[in-house]
C-alpha cells in the first residue's frame, strides 16, 4: 500500500468498523516454494475488550490451508477492500485534472491459528448467522445440522490475530470542498459510476475535519500533483 500520510487511517475503531461492515477479505500467504496464495473469503471480528489487539475468524475449504501453509508461523496478510469507485474528472468543473479511483481499504497483518473441528464448526455457524439475521426467515445451521455437519468437515477454520495494520481512505481529501461535494453528489446519482457507499464515507469525511477539507491543489500535470494510481500504474491519482 502506498504511503501517502493525506488519506492515512489513523483510529483503530474506524479500521475494526470496516471489518464488521464490510467482511469479504483477501488473504495472502506464502507458500512452501516462496510463491505468494491468495484466497477469498469471509471474516468475522471478534469482540475484545477495549485496548486488546483485533482477532478475527475465518475458515478457507481444504485443502487451502495447507496451500497457505497456515500452521507454518508465517505472518500472512489480510486485505479488506471499502467502498471504492471511479472518480471523472468531469465532475471537478476544474482544469486541468485527470481521473482517479476513491476507495477504503486497510491491510491487516496477522499471526495464524487454526482452529479444532468443534471451534470450525462455530466459526460456520456464526458466519451464517451474521448475513441470515436480515432475512425474513433467517436460516441457522441447527435447522440442517446434519447436512452441515457433513460438510463442514470440508472447511478448516481458523482465527487471524492482528499483529500491525495500515489503512487508507482516499475520498479527495486533496480537492477543495466545493470539489468533493461535487465529487459526491455525481457518486450519488451518476448513471454510470454511482457508488452510494462511497459517497456516504465521502460526506463522513467533510465532517471529521473542523472545516472539512482545505482549498488543496487540484492534481493533476500542472499541478505537479499527478502520481501512480491506486493500483500503481502511471497516469492516475495514488
Amino acid at each position: 500500500m502506498i504511503d501517502t500520510r493525506d488519506y492515512e487511517i489513523e483510529d483503530e475503531a474506524r479500521v475494526r468498523d470496516l471489518v464488521r461492515n464490510h467482511g469479504w477479505a483477501t488473504l495472502v500467504s506464502v507458500a512452501d516454494d516462496g510463491a505468494p496464495v491468495a484466497s477469498h473469503l469471509p471474516v468475522l471480528l471478534e469482540d475484545a475488550p477495549q485496548g486488546e489487539p483485533m482477532t478475527l475468524l475465518s475458515h478457507v475449504g481444504r485443502p487451502d490451508e495447507v496451500l497457505h501453509r497456515l500452521d507454518s508461523g508465517r505472518e500472512s496478510l489480510l486485505i479488506v477492500q471499502g467502498p471504492h469507485g471511479y472518480v471523472s474528472p468531469g465532475w471537478y468543473d476544474l482544469t486541468p485534472a485527470v481521473p482517479t479511483w476513491n476507495y477504503i481499504a486497510v491491510h491487516l497483518y496477522c499471526a495464524v491459528e487454526l482452529l479444532a473441528p468443534a471451534e470450525s464448526y462455530r466459526v460456520l455457524s456464526e458466519t451464517v448467522d451474521r448475513y441470515e439475521s436480515v432475512m425474513p426467515q433467517p436460516l441457522r445451521l441447527p435447522h440442517v445440522e446434519e447436512y452441515a455437519r457433513r460438510i463442514a468437515k470440508g472447511a478448516a477454520g481458523f482465527r487471524l490475530r492482528v499483529t500491525r495494520w495500515q489503512g487508507k481512505a482516499k475520498l479527495s481529501q486533496d480537492k477543495p470542498r466545493a470539489v468533493a461535494e461535487r465529487v459526491i453528489a455525481a457518486l450519488e446519482a451518476d448513471p454510470h459510476y454511482a457508488q452510494p457507499a462511497l459517497a456516504a464515507e465521502m460526506r463522513a469525511e467533510l465532517g471529521r475535519g473542523p472545516d472539512g477539507p482545505g482549498e488543496g491543489p487540484v492534481v493533476g500535470p500542472a499541478g505537479g500533483s499527478a502520481g501512480g494510481s491506486a493500483g500503481g500504474s502511471s497516469g492516475g491519482e495514488r
